[in-house]
């Protein structure tokens, strides 16, 4: 599983999930994150089908690359980790 995160500077909730983020990956050291900048990463951003209006985003994709989940906007914890535990063997 992996999870492709997509965020901006000028976004508000892109910071407040930053360190949701970073608790996250040092709790589960074998997850795989990628992060692309909305304004920087035009190839990932385009490739994703994403929207200024709908950051942050964070997309999940099984071993073979397919989506299997996105989510958009500030999302806790808890949130998070149920859906990579739902996911993880995927």
């Amino acid at each position: 599983m992996k999870v492709i995160k997509i965020g901006a500077v000028w976004c508000n909730g892109c910071l407040v999930m930053r360190p949701r983020w970073q608790a996250i990956e040092k709790e589960l050291p074998w997850l795989k994150t990628e992060y692309y900048d909305f304004d920087q990463d035009k190839t990932a951003i385009e490739r994703n089908k994403v929207e200024s209006g709908t950051l942050p985003v964070f997309i999940f994709l099984d071993k073979t690359g397919q989506e299997i989940r996105r989510l958009n906007g500030e999302v806790e914890k808890d949130k998070l980790m149920a859906v990579i535990n739902e996911h993880r063997d995927k």
